[in-house]
This record gives structure tokens, C-alpha cells and sequence, in this order.
């Protein structure tokens, strides 16, 4: 399984950290039936659902390099981090996202920018790492773009009751002055704008690249399981708005059925990377092995 992508003028890495089985379909998909399930785990199994019934997640980043930036979407769970409610990810101390950027040929001072498609912990984790009981920027050349909306809406929430992913691993980089708020349809360079994709978080946004924009497309957790393009209807039950992330989900992948775009998914399991293809009245992403 190849860890690189190239498309047009772009190289994209795959960063993994974890994957394996992560949640009880049911349960993660408050809309599911166990008939449903059941006409749908002869093609899901073995690779997204386990024998428990359990949807396996991939747990990445992307490392993209245009012909100007590299750039680092999405910085997955981090080490240190007190995430009790989740024990795999409960104050980690491997070293297996930082070989993983070596294996990319990557040292942290080489990122240019770091981009958050929303703000929950898997996502912005490495945006810091500790240092002498603090926690400073794990990037330290890089800017951090994050949506204005998105940043608003959980300083908010933190403001109300402290969240531990802003607490350790957003406001750190608010302080170092390293952070770029933008608004949700931003344009980085020639290669990079984002697409508002509201749903999942109120400034959730995916990530679109190549000089047409056409070229690849990161859609954050717009979708977690192959089984939400399949049913688009379908959200997982950590959506903001559940209705509106149906509505946003069926909307992207209308857009970029049966296109060349590359579609570089979050947490669909390994390889993760395939083109968006029409099947009966909802989709499947096609996938592609580097």
C-alpha cells in the first residue's frame, strides 16, 4: 500500500497515526438500523467494520506539497494529551506520527502552514507538543489557518466549559501568535482554497487543491465510514447539526461524482483515497492505491 498520491502538480502524503476498529456502527450512527447494517456488511466488511460490528477508522494527516508550500491538513491526536474518555488516544507517548513524517522526508521546521478542516481533538492534537510543561507549536516555522467561524464557536464553548483539545492544542497556538482566522471559503497561494462544509462543526470546511481546485479534494470528517457515501443520510452522532451534515454530505458528493478529483478522506480505511462514483441513489468513493 503506497503512502504517496500525485495529481497534476501535487504530492500527497498519508500520515498515519492510528487505525483499527473504533466504535459500534449502531451506536456511531444514530440513524442505522441493524437491517440496514445487515444488507450493507457484505461489502463493508472486512475492511471499514469488524466482526463486533465495529466501524474502523483511520486516524491521519496529509502532508500536501504544491509547488510553493507544503502544507499539513488536519494534525490528527498528539502525544501528552489528556483525552480520558478516549484510552488510545489518553496521553500517548509513541513516536509513530513523528517516523511517519520522517518517512515522508519531513522535519517539523519544514511545514509551511498547518490547516485544520474544524477543531475536535483528532484533528488538531500534534498542533503542539510539550515542552518543559508547556505546550508550544509542534511546527514552529508554520502558520495555522483555522475558520474564524469554527475558532469562534468553540473558544465559545471552551469559554463555557473547558474543552481539553482547545485548552492544549488551539489556544496555545492563538498565544504564540502563529494563527491565521480566515473566513471559510479562504484562498492560500494558487493550489489551496477551502469549501464551507458545515454540518459536522459549525465552520467545519474541506480542502480543495491544484490550480483548478479540481485536483484533490480533503473533506474532513464530513464522512467517517464508506457506509455515509453509500447512505448519505447517514451522520454520526458527534455531528453539531445532524441535519444540516446530511444536507452537506449529500450536496459534496453530487459535486464531485463521477469527476477526476481525487477525494482524500479523513478516517475511510486504508488507502483512504479514491474518486467519488454514482451507486443507485447514493455513492461510494472508488478507491485507488497510490
Amino acid at each position: 500500500m503506497s503512502l504517496d498520491f500525485k495529481v497534476g502538480d501535487l504530492t500527497i502524503h498519508r500520515i498515519i497515526e492510528q487505525e483499527g476498529a473504533f466504535l459500534p456502527a449502531l451506536e456511531a450512527l444514530p440513524g442505522l438500523t441493524p437491517e440496514v447494517l445487515a444488507e450493507n456488511r457484505h461489502w463493508l466488511a472486512p475492511k471499514a467494520l469488524d466482526p463486533q460490528d465495529k466501524l474502523i477508522f483511520c486516524f491521519q494527516s496529509y502532508v500536501v506539497r504544491t509547488p510553493h508550500h507544503t502544507i499539513l491538513v488536519d494534525s490528527c491526536i498528539g502525544n501528552d494529551k489528556p483525552r480520558p474518555t478516549r484510552p488510545n488516544w489518553n496521553m500517548k507517548t509513541d513516536d509513530i506520527y513523528m517516523r511517519g513524517l520522517a518517512a515522508a522526508g519531513l522535519r517539523v521546521e519544514d511545514v509551511d502552514f498547518v490547516m485544520c478542516t474544524h477543531l475536535h481533538a483528532d484533528h488538531v492534537g500534534w498542533n503542539t507538543r510539550l515542552e518543559n510543561g508547556r505546550w508550544v507549536p509542534t511546527f514552529p516555522k508554520a502558520r495555522y489557518v483555522f475558520s474564524k467561524k469554527e475558532h469562534d464557536y468553540w473558544a465559545g464553548e471552551h469559554e463555557k466549559t473547558p474543552i481539553p483539545a482547545i485548552g492544549d492544542s488551539v489556544l496555545p497556538i492563538m498565544e504564540a501568535k502563529r494563527a491565521e482566522l480566515v473566513s471559510d471559503d479562504h484562498l492560500l497561494g494558487d493550489h489551496v482554497r477551502l469549501l464551507p462544509t458545515p454540518g459536522h462543526t459549525p465552520g467545519h470546511v474541506a480542502i480543495c487543491l491544484g490550480r483548478t481546485g479540481e485536483d484533490a479534494v480533503m473533506p474532513g470528517d464530513l464522512m467517517h465510514s464508506p457506509l455515509q457515501a453509500r447512505l448519505p443520510e447517514l451522520s454520526i452522532r458527534f455531528d453539531t447539526d445532524m441535519s444540516i451534515s446530511a444536507k452537506t454530505r449529500r450536496s459534496f458528493l453530487e459535486r464531485y461524482c463521477d469527476t477526476k478529483t481525487l477525494c482524500c478522506t479523513a478516517h475511510f480505511p486504508s488507502p483512504s483515497v479514491g474518486r467519488i462514483k454514482r451507486w443507485d441513489d447514493g455513492f461510494r468513493c472508488e478507491m485507488v492505491d497510490g
